[in-house]
């Protein structure tokens, strides 16, 4: 294999497929990339077995073939390397490494058969549809905070994805959830997504998919099937496995009946909340909401550092009410608002609160409360 290429070329390359290799692995081939020479093209692909991306880039090709190098090594050897520099791979067939040369540089790396690379196979993928990437990045930046890291619960380690029926329109839905909070984001289904299978997206996927929708003009194919989903953007395509369990029946905690309303100017509310979580305890975390006509009290008691509280103008005019959630859930949440004021709907201390941008807004969050 002789290729010669343009060094911002394959570092952009390397910086989406790198990603997804393991630092530790007990299976050597599975620290290397792919690279592969053929035509007037070269590709790039990772695995970790559970993932895999690939991406192909322009190239000269002096002679096609293939190797496998260090994953995370060339990535920084090309990192290094001077900008607009031209980068050339070259391999040779008796010591089984791979010359890399740029300018004065030279590098001598050890590889491994290309013969040995596993290949993620992908059986029948039964639906097909298009999304822009904005639409796929919003389905994912609504959601993605409240994704599970409890291993134990494996099946909420990722966004669940599933069409519905609402209103007589088939609505395309994201939903994660880690017991103490819920993120719900919906839009139209494109066409093509209708009657498809309900999907667990892992949470490592989801970052990295995240990382490849740069620029919202873009389309991006998907393609999935009950086992497996793949998301071709331009010259990247990234498939992964998909969890396999039973997402929970998530409907069952969005409550319906909660009957008093707080609407609070958002920008206002975050910078209160995140005041007086100063002085909570990282463990605790826990900040009071007091609620009394048209005023709301935030409090913080840590019995090690003192107290804060806070009071906003509101609109409320329920029975007063006092609750307890906790910071950085409240926090994250804001962050997620699109409107300049957020409404919550409130029931009972008990009992999980629904807040959103209006009635009917497209991303909808459910925060279970905490005793304080």
């Amino acid at each position: 294999m002789k290729v010669t290429l343009e060094r911002a070329a394959l570092l952009k390359a390397l910086g989406h497929v790198h990603r997804v290799v393991e630092r530790r692995t007990t299976i050597p081939i599975l620290s290397n990339v792919l690279i592969r020479a053929d035509r007037k093209a070269l590709t790039l692909k990772a695995t970790d077995l559970d993932l895999e991306v690939t991406e192909t880039i322009p190239a000269d090709i002096g002679q096609a073939g293939g190797t496998t190098l260090p994953a995370h090594t060339l990535y920084d050897i090309v990192r290094k390397l001077a900008d607009g520099a031209q980068v050339s791979l070259e391999t040779s067939g008796e010591t089984g490494q791979l010359t890399l040369r740029s300018g004065r540089s030279r590098f001598n790396l050890q590889s491994l058969p290309e013969s040995d690379f596993p290949d993620l196979a992908v059986n029948d993928l039964s639906h097909r549809f298009t999304l822009s990437a904005g639409d796929l990045k919003k389905l994912i930046d609504k959601t993605q905070f409240a994704i599970s890291t409890e291993e134990t619960r494996y099946y909420l380690n990722g966004i669940y994805m599933h069409t519905l029926d609402v209103d007589g329109h088939t609505m395309l839905r994201a939903v994660a959830t880690d017991g103490h909070r819920l993120a719900r984001y919906e839009m139209p289904a494109p066409d093509g997504a209708k009657g498809m299978p309900g999907v667990i997206v892992p949470r490592k996927a989801v970052a990295e998919i995240q990382r490849l929708v740069e620029d919202a003009d873009a389309d991006v194919s998907i393609e999935l099937s009950s086992t497996k989903a793949r998301f071709s953007l331009a010259d990247v395509v990234l498939t992964t496995k998909l969890i396999d369990g039973t997402f929970p029946d998530y409907p069952r905690v969005i409550p319906s009946g909660n009957d008093k309303r707080l609407v609070v100017e958002r920008d206002f509310f975050r910078q209160a909340v995140d005041r007086v979580s100063t002085i909570s305890s990282e463990r605790g975390r826990a900040v009071k909401l007091s609620l009394n006509d048209g005023k709301l009290t935030l409090s913080v008691n840590n019995p090690d550092s003192g107290s804060a509280t806070e009071e906003l103008e509101v609109d409320y005019d329920s029975a007063p009410l006092d609750v307890g959630f906790n910071a950085r859930y409240l926090l994250d949440i804001a962050d997620q608002l699109d409107s300049d004021t957020a409404l919550l709907k409130l029931a009972d201390p008990g009992s999980p609160t629904l807040i959103q941008d209006r009635d009917g807004a497209a991303a909808l969050y459910v925060l279970m409360p905490m005793r304080v």
